[in-house]
């Protein structure tokens, strides 16, 4: 399924605003996809303000914007891939890091843009966040971006 074109003109104007990219570094070839995306979208948007946060996996990500939060950051945006292997491993990481960051972001009245793949195979998680086909970092940046402007 190809993407429709991105209308620049009706994205949020967030100038101003401070927004934080936490980073699942596991897969780094594939975070930097996801940041790449997300980074990109967030200019659109007029931001200037955006801080990286490095976290070694996807579990990590609900703490590391919950402390983002606490000090001043007024949005996240959530980055990683988890992918299926032979054990449960999957299903804890990937639903306590969904959990996690929905908690955080109730918790704090703030987005939490959600840019966590979960698949079943590296081609799949490839094709997510190549910026070049699936470019969901951007989406995930876009999302929080959307909901930040909500009055």
């Amino acid at each position: 399924m190809k993407l429709q074109a991105r209308n620049p003109d009706a994205r949020p104007q967030l100038a101003g605003r401070t927004f934080a990219l936490i980073v699942a570094r596991f897969y780094g070839d594939l975070a930097d996809w996801l940041e790449d995306g997300a980074r990109r979208a967030l200019l659109e948007c007029g931001v200037t303000t955006i801080e990286t946060i490095e976290v070694p996996g996807c579990f990590e990500i609900p703490l590391a914007a919950q402390k983002a939060f606490e000090r001043g950051i007024e949005a996240c945006v959530a980055l990683g891939v988890v992918i299926r292997g032979e054990t449960p491993h999957f299903e804890y990481v990937a639903g306590e890091c969904a959990r996690g960051v929905m908690d955080v972001q109730l918790k704090h009245g703030k987005p939490i843009g959600f840019g966590v793949l979960t698949t079943e195979s590296r081609a799949q998680a490839e094709e997510r966040a190549d910026p070049a086909r699936g470019d969901k970092g951007f989406e995930a940046a876009l999302a929080a971006a959307t909901l930040l402007a909500v009055r």
